[in-house]
């Protein structure tokens, strides 16, 4: 009899925790926007790097030298040259901050058939 109810209770607290876990929102990593500004190398998993002259992500970091190419990629291109800009921080375009946050894979998306809304509470 002691055992059945160990066994309930365990089921009932994993059930639980994976209900909280799939409906609240990772708060340490806040949604990537135009709002806010990012400094060169800026790295998001799964979006890449922010390249700040660029105003969006890309697969490596700014002014990335590769020894066999012997050549940098800055911008989603290669140089022969570095990328010369006086500009480190800057905010990303809409288009740039809407395809970084859907490719990121470093937040918790919502469980329960949707994203993240906020303001919503599993017990209300």
């Amino acid at each position: 009899m002691k055992r059945s109810k160990q066994i309930r209770l365990f089921l009932l607290g994993g059930i639980s925790a994976g209900a909280l876990a799939g409906c609240s929102p990772d708060s340490s990593k806040p949604p990537l926007s135009t709002s806010n500004v990012y400094t060169n190398d800026y790295h998001v998993p799964g979006a890449g790097y922010y390249h700040a002259p660029f105003r969006g992500w890309f697969e490596l970091p700014y002014n990335y030298f590769d020894r066999q190419r012997n050549q940098y990629y800055f911008g989603g291109r290669w140089g022969s040259s570095p990328n010369e800009s006086i500009i480190n921080i800057s905010s990303p375009t809409p288009q740039a901050a809407g395809q970084a946050e859907e490719a990121r894979t470093d937040v918790t998306r919502g469980g329960f058939g949707g994203t993240w809304s906020g303001g919503h509470s599993f017990f209300s």
